[in-house]
């Protein structure tokens, strides 16, 4: 499955001087990774963002978002932004540093 390089593109601009962050291909497109533990990524046009259990249910009340199941079984703490969602620099801007923090917030693997 091809991934929407054009938003890779700005997710990448956003983590150009974090230092722990890096790429990796992952459920057939790109994967942020903060020291090894998932914050984004693009499948399709779509961004996933890992937001934690505990924040599951507040970032599916926003706009444009539904949980993360790739093989039937739902990722509680993982969820998608259609890309449509995600246009505006402040939409995508609030969604990376979410998913950033969480990550963050984990040991390093």
């Amino acid at each position: 499955m091809a991934y929407d390089e054009g938003l890779a593109e700005r997710i990448r601009e956003r983590f150009k001087a974090d230092p722990g962050i890096t790429e990796k291909r992952m459920f057939g497109g790109i994967a942020f990774l903060h020291r090894g533990n998932m914050a984004v990524g693009v499948t399709g046009d779509d961004l996933m963002v890992r937001v934690g259990p505990d924040a599951t249910d507040a970032a599916l009340a926003r706009p444009g978002t539904r949980i993360f199941d790739m093989t039937g079984r739902p990722m509680r703490g993982w969820i998608v932004v259609t890309g449509e969602a995600v246009t505006e620099d402040q939409e995508l801007d609030e969604w990376v540093d979410e998913g950033h923090a969480f990550a963050a917030s984990l040991p390093p693997k």
